[in-house]
């Protein structure tokens, strides 16, 4: 029997490989929107992130996302992402 293979992606914010499934994609929409994707199927530039808000907090401070989707982002997008990262958590 063939084993699939499992994708790994490298979480933004402690840069540990982890399966993609268990991490949140965060995505650039065409229109340079940037918001969580926890479907991971909407158009865009896309990074992904630990589920723990500990681990998007260091990507904010590092400025990680800034520097994936080569633009500036507002700190209201940043809380915006951490509170719906505590809603999904629940």
């Amino acid at each position: 029997m063939h084993q699939k293979k499992v994708p790994l992606r490298m979480c933004t914010g402690c840069g540990e490989m982890k399966p993609k499934k268990e991490l949140v994609r965060v995505v650039r929409s065409p229109e340079g929107e940037i918001s969580l994707d926890m479907t991971g199927r909407k158009p865009g530039r896309g990074a992904y992130v630990c589920r723990s808000i500990e681990c998007l907090r260091q990507a904010r401070k590092a400025r990680r996302f800034e520097k994936a989707f080569s633009c500036q982002i507002p700190e209201e997008v940043y809380d915006r992402m951490e509170k719906e990262m505590e809603q999904d958590a629940k």
